[in-house]
C-alpha cells in the first residue's frame, strides 16, 4: 500500500472562513457578510468579520504550514477583495490583488505549492443586488470570466487552479433549502424570495457555464505560457444500500451520487446531465445549447474531490415533491439490519466511514475514465470539541484516527484499485468560521483561541500528518 513519489499533501482553507479584515484595504461586502447580519441565520450569531485574522497573519500561517511539513496549501481568493463590486466594468482593488500575489510568492519561497480556489461561496454582494447574482446567466458568467482572467494574469506562478468549490452547496443550500447565503427558499417563513423547485437547477447550470468560460480563458490565454492545470471541486458522500437485498435501494445509491456529483461531473465529462435527473426534473433542468456543451465538455484537467462522510440509502416510492434534490430517496445513518455507518461528530451530517471513501474514489474513476484526482477537502469535526479545555482539545485522537483511516483507504484505492489520486488537502489547517454553524463546530488540525487574540495551537492531528504521509509516499 503506497502513494506516488510526487504526491502532494497539505491543508485547505477558504477566504471568508479565515481571513477576517472584512472592510480592510478596500474589500467590498460579499453575500456572506450580508447573510450573517440577518438574525437567526448563523447558529451563534457570528460572522467572518474577524475569523482567524489570517489576512493579517499570512507569515504566521505559512510558518505553521512549514512546521507541519505540508507540501501544498489550498486557499481561496475573496472576489470582493479584488473587485469590490465584482463586475467586469467595476474598478479593480490593487491592494487586494497584491495581497494574494505576495502570499503566493511567500508560499513558494517556503517550498509550499499553492492551490487557488477562485470561488468558495463569497459572491460580491453588489452582483447579487445588481442582477440577481448566479440566477443571471449572461451577466454572472461574463463577470466570473473577467474575475478569473484578472487573477490568472496577476498570479502566473500558481500552477493549480480550481474554478468553483462545491457548486452543489451554492445551488442547493443557497437556492433550495436557504440554509446558506443568499438564503433563497420557497419557505416563506424563512425567505421572502426563492423558488426551491427551480432556482437551484438554474444556478447549477450557470455555474457550469461560468466554469467552462474560465477554463477556456486559462487554456487559451495563460496555459500556453505558464503551464499549469485547472479543474472544479465537487462534493459528494459515499453510499451503501439500506437493504442490500432490495434492488431499488441499490439503484438509489447510484442516483444519490448522480444528483450530488454527476449533476456537475456528467456535463464536464460527457456534455449532458444524468438521465436520472432528466427523468425526475424534466424541463426544470436547463438545456445546454451546442455552444455551452462545447464550453463545458472536457473542461477538467483534474477532478477536485471534497469528501467527508457516508449514508445508507433507502429508495422512496411515488412522485417526489417539487423541491426534492436528493433523487427521491432517504439518507440514513442506520441500515435495515441496524448497523450504524459510523460514530457521531459535532456535525449532524458527518459520520466517519473510511471504506466509503475508497468506494467513491472507485465509482468516480470508473464513471469518468480514471481522471487525475486531487482530494481537495477531507476531515472531521469532533463531538463537543468546542466545550473542552485546551489540554483536551489538542489531544484530538478521534481526528487522528479519522485521517489515518481515510488516508489509508485512499492509498489502497491508488495502489490496489488503480485510482489516479495525486494529492490530498486536509480540511482544515485551522478551526474557522463554519458557515451557518458559526464557530461552534471546529474542523481544524490547529486550535484557534477566538477569545485570546486568535492564538493558534497545533493539535495532535496536525503533527500526525507528516509521519502518516511519509510512511505511504514512495521514495524517489
Amino acid at each position: 500500500m503506497s502513494l506516488p513519489s510526487d504526491f502532494l499533501w497539505g491543508f485547505a482553507t477558504a477566504a471568508y472562513q479565515i481571513e477576517g479584515s472584512a472592510d480592510v484595504d478596500g474589500r467590498g461586502p460579499s453575500i456572506w457578510d450580508t447573510f450573517c447580519a440577518i438574525p437567526g441565520k448563523i447558529a451563534d450569531g457570528s460572522s467572518g468579520a474577524v475569523a482567524c485574522d489570517s489576512y493579517k497573519r499570512t507569515k504566521e500561517d505559512i510558518d505553521l504550514l512549514k512546521s507541519l511539513g505540508a507540501k501544498a496549501y489550498r486557499f481561496s481568493i475573496s472576489w470582493s477583495r479584488c473587485i469590490p463590486l465584482g463586475g467586469r466594468n467595476d474598478p479593480i482593488n490593487q491592494k487586494g490583488i497584491d495581497h494574494y500575489v505576495k502570499f503566493v510568492d511567500d508560499l513558494l519561497e517556503a517550498g509550499i505549492t499553492p492551490f487557488i480556489t477562485l470561488f468558495h461561496w463569497d459572491l460580491p454582494d453588489a452582483l447579487d443586488k445588481r442582477y440577481g447574482g448566479f440566477l443571471n446567466k449572461e451577466e454572472f458568467t461574463a463577470d466570473f470570466e473577467n474575475y478569473a482572467r484578472v487573477l490568472f494574469k496577476a498570479i502566473p506562478k500558481c500552477k493549480h487552479w480550481i474554478t468553483f468549490n462545491e457548486p452543489w452547496c451554492t445551488s442547493i443550500l443557497g437556492y433550495n433549502s436557504g440554509y446558506f447565503a443568499p438564503g433563497h427558499t420557497s419557505d416563506r417563513t424563512r425567505s421572502a424570495v426563492g423558488d426551491s423547485a427551480r432556482e437551484c437547477w438554474i444556478v447549477g447550470h450557470n455555474i457550469l457555464i461560468a466554469h467552462g468560460k474560465a477554463v477556456k480563458v486559462y487554456r487559451e490565454e495563460f496555459k500556453p505560457v505558464n503551464g499549469g492545470e485547472i479543474g472544479i471541486t465537487l462534493n459528494g458522500d459515499a453510499v451503501l444500500p439500506w437493504d442490500p437485498e432490495d434492488p431499488a435501494d441499490v439503484e438509489a445509491c447510484d442516483r444519490k451520487i448522480e444528483f450530488a456529483i454527476s449533476w456537475f461531473a456528467d456535463p464536464i465529462y460527457f456534455g449532458k446531465y444524468p438521465d436520472s435527473m432528466l427523468k425526475q426534473l424534466g424541463d426544470r433542468l436547463p438545456t445546454f445549447t451546442p455552444e455551452e456543451v462545447a464550453l463545458v465538455k472536457g473542461s477538467n484537467d483534474f477532478y477536485g474531490m471534497n469528501h467527508y462522510t457516508a449514508n445508507y440509502i433507502k429508495h422512496k416510492t411515488g412522485t417526489p415533491p417539487d423541491d426534492d434534490f436528493l433523487g427521491n430517496l432517504e439518507t440514513l445513518f442506520y441500515s435495515k439490519s441496524g448497523e450504524c455507518i459510523g460514530p457521531e461528530t459535532q456535525s449532524f451530517w458527518l459520520r466517519p466511514h473510511a471504506q466509503g471513501f475508497r468506494d467513491l474514489l472507485n465509482w468516480l474513476s470508473k464513471r469518468y475514465g480514471y481522471p487525475k484526482i486531487y482530494v481537495t477537502e477531507n476531515g472531521t469535526s469532533l463531538k463537543g470539541e468546542n466545550d473542552m479545555n485546551l489540554e483536551q482539545i489538542v489531544e484530538d485522537d478521534f481526528r487522528v484516527k479519522y485521517f489515518d483511516d481515510y488516508v489509508h483507504a485512499m492509498a489502497k484505492a491508488f495502489s490496489e484499485d488503480g485510482v489516479n489520486v495525486r494529492g490530498y488537502l486536509a480540511w482544515s489547517l485551522m478551526d474557522n468560521f463554519e458557515w451557518a454553524e458559526g464557530y461552534e463546530t471546529r474542523f481544524g488540525v490547529t486550535y484557534v483561541d477566538y477569545e485570546n487574540d486568535q492564538k493558534r495551537y497545533p493539535k495532535k492531528s496536525a503533527k500526525a500528518m507528516k509521519p502518516l504521509f511519509e510512511s505511504l509516499i514512495k521514495k524517489e
